[in-house]
């Protein structure tokens, strides 16, 4: 099943990035994820229970404010309450640590990209395209990727959040996000070996929807990884890793690839 190959390749990346030849590369990536993260588990823990703490407050004033003939509202609104503050919390935590997530990739991006290098190195043998250790340039070529990016998903993303504010449709909300997160991540953390063979990021997205199922399962894990406290400072050199070696098993563009070691 795709999904969880997908999945499957996510948790193979934690084993890779701790191999001796690879894990030099993944220190600035770890480094730049913990600060961002522990900045991210801050803000989460002073704000959320005020913020729940308000939205909470305000629910018990409408439903104190409703007519007597609307009672039965009220009824379900608090049947329900079990299972309207985790939905809202975990789309809250999606949200918060995506956007977390996609800061660190812009920062950290050039380095994700020796990252994968290093990763094929391991797995074939032989790097598609070796940089050339210009870092400058090397920099400059991965944030202008990073930007691209960020407005596709921008672009997708804002009719997505409006979802979160209609009436009923907002009880869909977290689940569209969550599987609209998941597609991102996968997009986000392919684009490092894709980018190494110089795959334009058109044929790249055509790839994907080749294969829906790998990119949904590793994406979602990466998604679900993310909201785990400390597992999460290692995300992301793990799921740059972990897609290295689903593109290196599933080049469309290079069969005579070849894995040499696991």
């Amino acid at each position: 099943m795709q999904f969880l190959s997908g999945a499957n390749y996510f948790l193979k990346g934690f084993g890779l990035i701790f191999k001796p030849k690879i894990r030099r590369f993944m220190l600035i990536p770890l480094a730049i994820n913990i600060v961002l993260f522990t900045v991210v588990i801050v803000i989460g823990y002073s704000y959320t229970s005020d913020l729940i703490l308000s939205l909470n407050n305000k629910l018990d004033n409408w439903i104190a404010q409703l007519p007597a003939w609307l009672s039965w509202l009220a009824v379900i609104v608090n049947s329900l309450e079990w299972i309207i503050w985790p939905v809202f919390i975990l789309s809250g935590l999606l949200f918060l640590f995506f956007f977390f997530s996609m800061l660190a990739n812009l920062i950290a991006a050039p380095f994700n990209g020796y990252l994968a290098e290093a990763v094929e190195l391991h797995l074939t043998g032989e790097a598609q395209n070796p940089s050339n250790n210009n870092l400058v340039k090397d920099g400059i070529t991965a944030v202008r990727h990073e930007l691209h990016k960020i407005g596709y998903f921008a672009l997708r993303a804002i009719p997505l959040l409006i979802l979160f504010f209609i009436p009923a449709v907002n009880v869909a909300a977290p689940i569209l996000w969550l599987l609209f997160s998941s597609w991102m991540l996968a997009v986000e953390y392919l684009d490092y070996p894709m980018s190494n063979h110089q795959i334009p990021f058109k044929q790249q997205r055509k790839l994907h929807r080749q294969q829906p199922g790998l990119s949904f399962g590793f994406g979602g894990l990466v998604a679900l990884a993310n909201t785990i406290p400390i597992l999460n400072f290692i995300v992301m050199p793990s799921a740059v890793a972990g897609a290295t070696a689903l593109f290196c098993r599933n080049n469309h563009l290079n069969s005579n690839t070849k894995i040499i070691k696991q």
